[in-house]
């Protein structure tokens, strides 16, 4: 199974900013990406539609790199062992819809997917701190989820800065992740508040090389943590 390098800030593009009538060349076009980001929305949890399980089992098929799922749906409780089962590396659910959170963090690691729990952008960390031990990520959503292209939200910079706190107290390798509005204007100050997987969507498909980049990206982080 496929590993990103949980040592070293992360750079995963949103293929929701791809191509979709040409996925496969665009998947192509970022061979440096640390993972590729797959949004999965169900038209309820979020106002938007987008793919779903027999699309990602087809992505399965033609790449071997990292998928990180993202499910910004109703009921993970029933779907997202689906999706680790599917082969993937890695499964987040949002914990607002989530109703056993822990008890489906527990399934998708035993179907063995890594797992991380996503939080909006007004929902506070806190409240689950207490849930660490039982997940590989958090992703704190930069913006109000459900559509790509949207301006960052600097709010959640302090909550960021909190989720790292947290999970350096726990002594164990949680990725913080971000997703939105992520660009080359805004991972430094996300890289600066201690996150360490970056997701990037328009920021790299919408520009004429995107593993360039991919590669830019990384290097802004990484000056940020170095």
């Amino acid at each position: 199974m496929p590993e990103a390098n949980s040592r070293s800030n992360k750079i995963m593009p949103s293929i929701l900013s791809a191509d979709f009538a040409n996925l496969q060349r665009d998947i192509e076009k970022v061979p440096g990406a640390d993972a590729l980001h797959v949004d999965v929305m169900d038209n309820h949890f979020v106002p938007n539609l987008t793919l779903g399980l027999p699309v990602v089992e087809s992505i399965r098929k033609i790449t071997d790199k990292f998928l990180d799922i993202h499910l910004m749906i109703d009921e993970p409780d029933v779907w997202a062992p689906g999706y680790a089962e599917a082969g993937v590396e890695s499964v987040t659910f949002h914990l607002e819809a989530a109703k056993a959170p822990v008890r489906l963090a527990r399934e998708i690691r035993a179907k063995g997917a890594r797992v991380g729990m996503a939080l909006k952008p007004a929902t506070p960390i806190e409240p689950y701190a207490e849930l660490l031990g039982e997940v590989d990520m958090i992703l704190v959503m930069t913006v109000e989820p459900g559509f790509g292209g949207q301006k960052f939200l600097d709010l959640t910079l302090p909550k960021i800065a909190r989720a790292r706190e947290l999970i350096n107290k726990t002594g164990t390798d949680i990725w913080l992740q971000v997703d939105g509005g992520v660009s080359a204007d805004t991972i430094a100050r996300c890289a600066d508040a201690g996150a360490d997987a970056f997701v990037a969507g328009s920021a790299v498909f919408g520009v004429d090389d995107p593993d360039a980049m991919v590669a830019s990206l990384r290097q802004t982080a990484d000056s940020r943590t170095s």
